[in-house]
């Protein structure tokens, strides 16, 4: 914990985070968004060739399609929902004099229909079931987008907001589990080039309950789901920043995504935390971006 916060309180000093006094909610400096727009580039000269479509969705999503996720099930200390004010004039009155005497005005809002956005991936599959079948092909899509989770740490790379870049990849297991592969491979080299020193270990997602270590054991049995692994704050503690998940027909059956030849098709997916990764090149190459070594430089910007 000693080195986590003394790793924030030096991003603070340093302006590259911003303090809202909330612990994993941080504004980010110019030289932040540089370093993960150029990481960005990167992603792109990397996957460009492959020839995904490239969607971009809003941090909130669609409240009925989280429910339908399953999401509250394994995951509900993460969710995050968004309320609003929906009461009369005399119901405003009374949240104005709650403010004023510093008690709870929150009682009066409402849940939207409208959730936080937990993972870049979520909203992609029912937009894509609404088409029909996929193509013999199967399909692939480029999407970013900021996520929350409510996880709120002194570690700068557990945020509770942040962005997350995926590659999604749905069709046959052979095809899925062939795309998760390449780009395990692919994502060791991308950090070779920019001089990180990284690990690939088998994981799990952190699900909830008693239930949840039985899913978390046979995620881990089964190899669905595995981390590339930088030391940020803690060499004996390396920190995950990229993510390679195999779904099998999971998502497919839920959202009824479906092959040309009508079986359910097979998903996959590679994530890279942006905010994490710039972190660790901040954290091995130092604060001053025009110091870092030439072939990270050449690496990033060419």
């Amino acid at each position: 914990m000693d080195m986590q916060t003394s790793f924030l309180d030096r991003l603070f000093e340093a302006g590259l985070l911003i303090d809202t006094g909330i612990d994993g909610l941080y504004g980010r400096s110019g030289q932040f968004e540089e370093v993960i727009a150029a990481f960005e580039r990167l992603i792109d000269k990397v996957g460009g060739a492959d020839g995904a479509e490239a969607m971009r969705f809003p941090p909130g999503m669609n409240r009925a399609f989280f429910e339908k996720s399953g999401y509250m099930k394994s995951f509900p200390q993460l969710a995050g929902t968004v309320h609003s004010f929906c009461g009369s004039e005399l119901d405003h009155v009374s949240l104005l004099q709650c403010m004023e005497v510093g008690e709870d005005w929150t009682k009066g809002q409402e849940a939207t229909d409208i959730v936080l956005t937990p993972a870049a991936c979520y909203p992609l599959y029912p937009t894509i079931a609404k088409r029909g079948n996929l193509p013999k092909t199967g399909g692939l899509f480029d999407l970013q987008s900021y996520c929350f989770r409510h996880e709120p740490s002194k570690d700068p790379a557990r945020q509770q907001l942040f962005r997350m870049r995926e590659y999604v990849c749905m069709g046959t297991e052979e095809h899925v589990t062939e795309f998760r592969q390449r780009w395990m491979d692919r994502g060791v080299e991308m950090m070779n080039a920019v001089g990180l020193e990284v690990t690939i270990d088998i994981a799990n997602d952190p699900f909830f309950g008693r239930a949840g270590k039985m899913l978390a054991n046979n995620q881990r049995d089964q190899n669905l789901k595995f981390e590339l692994l930088i030391p940020i704050t803690a060499a004996a503690n390396p920190t995950a920043c990229m993510s390679f998940n195999y779904h099998q027909d999971a998502f497919g059956a839920k959202w009824g995504l479906n092959l040309e030849d009508g079986s359910v098709a097979h998903t996959a997916c590679v994530g890279f935390g942006l905010e994490r990764i710039a972190l660790a090149l901040f954290h091995h190459h130092g604060f001053d971006v025009k110091a870092w070594p030439a072939n990270v430089r050449k690496a990033l910007w060419g």
